[in-house]
């Protein structure tokens, strides 16, 4: 018996690590456009919604795949680079998830 709940715990325990390590999260990205990405607003985005539907959810994955997102992202609010290439890793990950979740064939935002 002992051992069954040994196995147990460690399952319980492995999978609550493993959530936490894939924490990434659209939220955040979307707090992140609106707290440091005011400068997009120069380049005609007037908010975060208006730059993820620049590209589909598969456009979005490919330019991530090839390495492209911060150019891409560069590319579309030029006024912003500086932002972007201050961008931490978990701010580039969560800000991915933010444009793939809301990209032009994806969900709509509420806000901003």
């Amino acid at each position: 018996m002992t051992k069954t709940s040994s196995l147990l715990l460690a399952a319980l325990v492995a999978s609550s690590m493993f959530t936490a390590t894939v924490s990434a999260d659209a939220k955040k990205g979307q707090k992140y456009y609106l707290k440091k990405l005011k400068a997009c607003k120069k380049d005609g985005l007037k908010n975060g919604a208006l730059f993820a539907v620049k590209h589909t959810r598969a456009e979005w994955e490919t330019l991530k795949a090839d390495d492209a997102l911060m150019t891409e992202w560069k590319a579309l609010c030029p006024s912003g680079v500086k932002k972007f290439d201050k961008m931490k890793e978990k701010h580039v990950t969560d800000f991915y998830d933010f444009v793939h979740k809301y990209a032009s064939d994806g969900d709509i935002p509420s806000c901003g």
